[in-house]
């Protein structure tokens, strides 16, 4: 655009700016005034200038998965997204949230929260003040709270059936019981709900080992609710389908076909935006391809079917500053383990604890159901995250590698990798989005313009992983570090980060750096940019 006379609020001058259109970067100013993009191009002058020459100028990420929802209602700044280049944060993700919520249930979805997306329960209690009932209420506390970034919300459906039925959440729904979740569903998506998710996966289960409210329900349920979100106005589905982590080799016994028969059928029929959570399996790493054609086939056909996939592995990182820690079963290092870590990393290194803990951990981890169990199997998929956060490692860099090299015990090594960087290293063990053990699976999917960008579960995992860097990290490896195998370009990672995202919820005031967009806007310094250890968890 050609420059004005006019003198703005403030101008971001000389940024290689990254528009969020897919669109080759360019170099430009961007004029904002009362806090819009008003001009892109060359700009005259402003009350305040910023230097943005040699820095990259994005829109504000939208990462459209996260778990905020407790912690929004006290942090402003909704650490650590905010340090990820997050503008727009999207809660009520897998169909746990709260609200709505009654006064005697407030417990049960704390405790649901903290069982399926490790949200320590004490925080939660503390930190919430439950001043709502309702979704529109929960809206408005959202609303009255100054923050620096954006929020929004889905209706989960684990609260909505709580608040209906009560005690019988975990059973079928009567059909009384599925009018009234239809009706406050339908006013919470007038009131400015994004849209309605549910989880469906066994995997997530509350703190006493019980279901997600909805997760068996019967598929007639969800096209009820998915007519009344219809009707409140312009929203999206966003699912945790059948088998997607229930277990390490995904999609047990074919579930996830059986989930996206209804879900293509629902996709086709009512013209609602749904997406749903996709992720590689490491036994079966092809299974997504067919389920992928089945989508490009009916989006063709004029359906909004979108798989939602992440930017690295999904696994656990185990050490000792974790809570999967492989040698906590282990007698020995239980009487020294809530010492601080210093003081334990002192008494790990004495020779007489070493053996007596390393005597014990093998028989200890067989007795252990939990992930962090620990066997000969095991061993091939640990790897020492390192200082570069090595989330792509390869085989040669394993436990098992490194002990078969040096004639070692796997004990061993895994307990001496563990006390290096002061007993701060971690090791990371992939579960799923690792199949033929890379990325390779990963890259093919993020290429494919059906997809979207998500998965970071920001504010959730506090004590095994921290994977809301994942929008970093898709700059850093993907576009930028990557080694093993094809990069992605920096305008289409920051498309996905951006106006992908936003085009799928219909946020058309923000994503894409354009005269009348928001002015959320990140400034990146991108050839120094990194992830410090201290974010690893």
């Amino acid at each position: 655009m050609a420059g004005t006379s006019s003198r703005h609020d403030l101008v971001v001058r000389g940024g290689t700016v990254v528009d969020g259109t897919g669109a080759a970067a360019f170099t430009a100013d961007v004029a904002i005034d009362a806090g819009v993009i008003t001009e892109v191009g060359r700009v005259g002058s402003a009350r305040r200038v910023i230097d943005a020459d040699g820095l990259l100028v994005t829109p504000g990420f939208v990462d459209l998965h996260t778990h905020f929802d407790g912690q929004a209602t006290w942090d402003p700044h909704l650490t650590p997204s905010c340090w990820q280049g997050v503008t727009t944060a999207i809660l009520g993700n897998c169909g746990v949230g709260f609200a709505p919520v009654r006064p005697t249930a407030r417990r049960e979805l704390v405790e649901l929260m903290e069982g399926v997306e490790d949200i320590p329960g004490t925080a939660l209690h503390e930190g919430i003040r439950w001043d709502w009932e309702s979704f529109p209420e929960y809206l408005d506390a959202l609303e009255r709270m100054p923050r620096a970034i954006d929020v929004a919300a889905h209706v989960p459906h684990a609260a909505l059936r709580a608040y209906v039925m009560g005690e019988r959440a975990q059973g079928d729904a009567t059909a009384d019981d599925l009018a009234a979740m239809c009706a406050i569903l339908r006013a919470s998506v007038q009131a400015g709900a994004l849209g309605f998710s549910t989880g469906r996966t066994r995997g997530h289960r509350d703190v006493h080992g019980r279901p997600v409210p909805g997760t068996f329900a019967p598929v007639d349920e969800l096209r009820a609710l998915s007519d009344a979100m219809r009707e409140g106005g312009r929203a999206v589905l966003q699912i945790v389908p059948a088998g997607i982590g229930d277990g390490q080799g995904g999609d047990p016994e074919g579930a996830m076909d059986a989930e996206l028969e209804w879900m293509v059928e629902l996709a086709a029929g009512s013209g609602i935006p749904i997406t749903f959570l996709v992720m590689e399996s490491n036994r079966n790493p092809d299974r997504w391809r067919p389920w992928f054609a089945t989508v490009r086939r009916v989006n063709a056909a004029g359906a909004n079917l979108r798989p939602q996939v992440a930017s690295r592995c999904f696994g656990l990182l185990l050490g000792h500053q974790s809570r999967m820690n492989p040698f906590r079963y282990a007698p020995a290092y239980a009487e020294i383990a809530e010492l601080p870590l210093a003081e334990r990393v002192a008494r790990l290194r004495d020779p007489a604890v070493r053996a007596a803990v390393l005597a014990a951990a093998a028989a200890s981890n067989l007795a252990s159901t939990t992930l962090d169990r620990v066997d000969a199997r095991t061993f091939a998929s640990l790897f020492p995250l390192g200082d570069e956060l090595d989330y792509e490692p390869v085989a040669e860099r394993s436990v098992a590698a490194v002990a078969a090299r040096e004639g070692r015990d796997a004990w061993e090594v895994m307990y001496d990798l563990l006390l290096a960087r002061d007993g701060r290293e971690l090791l990371l063990r992939p579960l799923l989005n690792y199949g033929h053990g890379s990325y390779d699976g990963l890259h093919e999917m993020m290429l494919d313009p059906i997809t979207v960008q998500g998965l970071g579960d920001g504010g959730a995992h506090s004590s095994i992983v921290c994977d809301a860097s994942m929008t970093t990290y898709l700059l850093t490896h993907w576009v930028r570090d990557r080694s093993r195998g094809p990069r992605l370009s920096l305008e289409h990672a920051v498309k996905r980060l951006t106006g992908d995202a936003a085009e799928l919820y219909g946020l058309g005031d923000r994503g894409v750096i354009a005269p009348g967009r928001r002015a959320d806007l990140n400034l990146i310094d991108f050839g120094r940019l990194a992830l410090p250890m201290r974010l690893a968890l």
